[in-house]
Order: structure tokens, then C-alpha cells, then sequence
């Protein structure tokens, strides 16, 4: 078997968008957070024009919400869900041949920080209900933690994927020998550390983003109050250093919830069919980064969507989704 997992702007047949189903998990938010959620799986459904999107909730509650908020054409549907994290807790979907597998990965919760029920089950569940076939991997990894190219190419943290939390018995050739085995990647441009206060101990979906082959996007601090600006600088060197094209993206700047600098940022945004979804955050930054966007993209719609509410849960919109390439 050869494996390859493919990059997120080649065709969807579908996407798993996860939905805030659990008030006590997300208290005051809980209601926008709902809200948000729905607009972005609207906005890759767009009308039809985009691919088929299943909006997974948890409970009848937040069932009846989703289907009140969801357009026409979005299919809700009631599974046992724990967080929305779908891009953790679903399946990665690859290439074998012309067959597509689920590559079922194991899931601590980030490093047993969160563990809500459910989270270990629901990659199977989900893919197996689509028809697909699941192969269980022996080590942790979460899809937020690696982006690819589609050419054998993934990008990646040291301060996720080498941190003792999650394998705490594999080394970096180790875990480079596991990518290649299950994924297919035959290189791993490897970046430092991720956005402060970020939970998932830095994924690289927050920090840099594959738009094309070798090439890559990555914010870059424009800000003197800016808590990522200078993890941005090393990822970009880094990235150069490897050979990869870099194009770089205003980082949303210093954005604080409750007092604090959260991971507030533009590179979790989601590729579909037509359109590119990224998350908004009222910053004067805003409406330059979906420019630079929609010059990568210039195939796809650029839609920019408010997701403050989502962020406080710990994730963005790129978080709470797995495609399933056809």
C-alpha cells in the first residue's frame, strides 16, 4: 500500500464541520459560537455551488439550532460528538491507489488536557457512515498539527509534534518514519514554536498554511505589541532555508479575550471547492489579508467570517472541519 495524502485545495466530495452542541463546554459563547459555526459551513456549502457539508451536533438541542441556522442543502445530523474538533478527533483521509482510507489516529485530548466524550470515537464513526475504509495508527497525531502539499511535502511544530505529551517514546526520525508510513510524506519542513497561549502546544494550521505546491503562507508581525511577531520571523527563515516559497500575510496583531493574548489568526482558514473561508477578527489587518488571499486563491471566492465566539472554545474554523477529498 502507498499512501498520500492529498493537499486541501484538491476536490472535495464532502466536509465534516463539527457544531457547539455542549453549553458547558463553551458557557457564555456558547449561543455565537453556534451562530459562527453555521455561517461558515453556509459559506462552503455556498448554495450547493460548493461541496456536500455535514454539520455533525451532539445532542437534539443543538440539532434543532443547526437545522434553524443551517441553508437548505446542509446536512445536520445527530452523532455521539464531544468538542467540534473535527480536524483532531476525525479520520485523515488518503490516497491509496484509487481507493480512499481513513487513517484513524490515536487522539489524548492535546496532551490530556481535554477529553470530552466521544472525541475518541467519532473519526471512526463518521467515516465508516460515508463508506470508508479504517486503518488504525499506533501514535497520536492531529490533523491540525501537519498541513501538506499534496506532493509529499508536510509542514510541521516541534512544539506539538516532538512534545513528550503526545509520544513521548518517539523521536523526530521516528515520527518522520510514521508520516511517511501512514501519510505518504517524504519531507517535513519542521518550524519552532507555535502562537503563544495556543493549547494544542502550537498547530500549524495557525501559523503556516500550504496554498500551493512548496509554497507557503505565513503572517508576519507588523505590530510592536505583537506576541507572535518574532515566532513568525523564525517560520518564515526556516521555511525559506527548506526551499519553500514563502508569501507573506498580516498577522491579526495582539488580540486579547478576557485580558489575555489568545491565537487569534488568518492561517485557519478553510480551502473548499469554491471558496476560501478565513477567519475575521475585526482587525485594521483584516481586509488586507483576504486581498493577499484572493490573489493565491484566484479560482476560489474569498470569504471573510467573524469567528471571536469560536476562538474562545480554543480553535477556528479550520479546526472544526475534515474534508473528504473525492
Amino acid at each position: 500500500m502507498t499512501y498520500r495524502m492529498p493537499a486541501e485545495w484538491a476536490l472535495h466530495e464532502a466536509v465534516w464541520i463539527g457544531f457547539p452542541s455542549f453549553w458547558g463546554h463553551w458557557e457564555e459563547p456558547y449561543t455565537e459560537a453556534q451562530r459562527q459555526i453555521a455561517t461558515f459551513a453556509n459559506a462552503v456549502h455556498d448554495g450547493g455551488k460548493g461541496e456536500r457539508v455535514h454539520l455533525v451536533c451532539g445532542s437534539p438541542d443543538a440539532f434543532a439550532v443547526a437545522r434553524d441556522l443551517a441553508e437548505d442543502g446542509v446536512i445536520v445530523e445527530e452523532k455521539h460528538i464531544g468538542d467540534i474538533w473535527l480536524r483532531d478527533t476525525g479520520c485523515i483521509i488518503v490516497n491509496d491507489g484509487n481507493q480512499r482510507v481513513a487513517r484513524n489516529f490515536g487522539f489524548n485530548g492535546w496532551g490530556r488536557r481535554f477529553n470530552f466524550d466521544g472525541d475518541q470515537t467519532i473519526g471512526r464513526t463518521l467515516a465508516e457512515a460515508s463508506g470508508l475504509a479504517v486503518t488504525d495508527c499506533d501514535w497520536v497525531l492531529e490533523g491540525g498539527s501537519i498541513d501538506v502539499d499534496g506532493e509529499g511535502i508536510a509542514v510541521t511544530t516541534t512544539d506539538c509534534l516532538l512534545n513528550r505529551n503526545r509520544n513521548a517514546t518517539l523521536d523526530r526520525a521516528q515520527i518522520e518514519a510514521r508520516l511517511l508510513r501512514d501519510l505518504g510524506i517524504t519531507r517535513t519542513l519542521w518550524l519552532g514554536d507555535g502562537l503563544v497561549n495556543d493549547h494544542t502546544d502550537g498547530h500549524v494550521d495557525n501559523l503556516a498554511r500550504f496554498v500551493a505546491p512548496n509554497h507557503l503562507v505565513i503572517p508576519e508581525g507588523r505590530d510592536a505589541d505583537d506576541p507572535n511577531a518574532a515566532v513568525y520571523a523564525d517560520a518564515r527563515a526556516k521555511a525559506e532555508e527548506f526551499g519553500c516559497t514563502v508569501t507573506p500575510l498580516p498577522s491579526v496583531g495582539r488580540f486579547e479575550q478576557n485580558g489575555e493574548a489568545v491565537p487569534a489568526s488568518y492561517m485557519n482558514f478553510y480551502i473548499g471547492n469554491s471558496a476560501v473561508v478565513t477567519p475575521i477578527y475585526g482587525s485594521r489587518y483584516d481586509d488586507e489579508a483576504l486581498a493577499a488571499l484572493a490573489a493565491l486563491f484566484p479560482d476560489r471566492k474569498i470569504v471573510g467570517l467573524p469567528a471571536d465566539a469560536v476562538l474562545t472554545g480554543g480553535g477556528s474554523f479550520h479546526c472544526s472541519s475534515q474534508q473528504l477529498p473525492v
